[in-house]
């Protein structure tokens, strides 16, 4: 028999702190654009986020991979889980509500369910998962705004770009799958941010050129925070809790992250999202509820 996965009180502990590092991931971001070009601000994300997972790897024994396969697999997976949604989001946020990037942000499981169900004959798309996609498709097109689709402007452009990074996301889970199975997770994470930085710092400095001048103290420690706590240390604890709790308890993260980026963004940055947002939200969060199915089963099986 197999076990099955639960939230237990320690393991919903690690989830809300997760959750709440991660939710304020989006406004740190936001802070450190207002000084900071998007492309760099990516590269000092997986740059200084790799650093600290080696050194981590490095205090635990761990040896660094040597196979040209692997490191082969490692670029790939940097560039689907890190240089593409972290750039497509970066450039986003300076459109787009912190908030509402989140609540974007959130479509990562309908998309995930999507590109797994494409490559793998364990994980096809069932009627209720079919539900659960089109109600988080839904929820996508309302939190953009129905009218944006008629009136197609940057910040239309914005959103775009964002649902594209979770899109990313996806494909890098099932990447993971297929590559890098069985690698501890802080070698698997070290080897793809170090992927990401091969990519992203030649292009920081083709792009925006050398730094000339140091940044202030806040965005210096927005920095600091999204590639120190929200990255590496973030990939850790996310390794954790998908170990205990299993992936579907673990995709409640993308949920409870938006409780949490909302009212840093209306606190911090004065942001106020319309309506619609909200709704949209609340149809996705059901799509994802769907998505996880536990609900649903005991409602058919009471």
């Amino acid at each position: 028999m197999i076990d099955q996965k639960t939230l237990t009180p320690r393991a919903w502990a690690e989830l809300g702190l997760l959750s709440l590092i991660w939710g304020g991931s989006f406004l740190s971001i936001r802070i450190a654009l207002d000084e900071i070009p998007f492309v760099t601000s990516v590269a000092y994300r997986v740059g200084f986020a790799a650093l600290a997972l080696w050194c981590v790897v490095l205090w635990r024994g761990g040896r660094i991979p040597r196979a040209p396969r692997l490191w082969g697999a490692f670029l790939v997976m940097g560039l689907l889980n890190n240089v593409l949604p972290f750039t497509l989001m970066a450039w986003g946020q300076l459109h787009v509500e912190t908030g509402l990037t989140s609540i974007l942000n959130a479509a990562t499981a309908v998309f995930g369910v999507l590109v797994a169900a494409l490559v793998f004959a364990d994980e096809r798309l069932t009627w209720a998962r079919g539900v659960g996609v089109a109600l988080g498709m839904l929820g996508v097109a309302t939190a953009i705004g129905l009218h944006n689709f008629h009136h197609f402007d940057l910040r239309s452009l914005a959103q775009l770009a964002i649902i594209a990074g979770t899109i990313c996301y996806a494909f890098a889970a099932a990447w993971a799958r297929l590559k890098l199975k069985g690698l501890p997770p802080e070698i698997a994470a070290a080897g793809m941010l170090t992927g990401s930085s091969v990519i992203m710092v030649p292009a920081a400095l083709l792009v925006d050129g050398v730094p000339t001048s140091l940044p202030s103290p806040g965005a210096i420690l927005a920095v600091g925070y999204y590639a120190l706590i929200a990255t590496a240390f973030a990939y850790l604890l996310y390794y954790r809790v998908l170990a205990v709790a299993g992936a579907g308890n673990a995709m409640l993260c993308t949920l409870l992250v938006v409780p949490v980026a909302i009212p840093l963004g209306a606190w911090v940055r004065h942001e106020a999202l319309p309506a619609n947002a909200f709704l949209g939200f609340g149809i996705l969060a059901l799509g994802l509820i769907v998505l996880d199915g536990r609900l649903t089963r005991r409602l058919l099986s009471g």
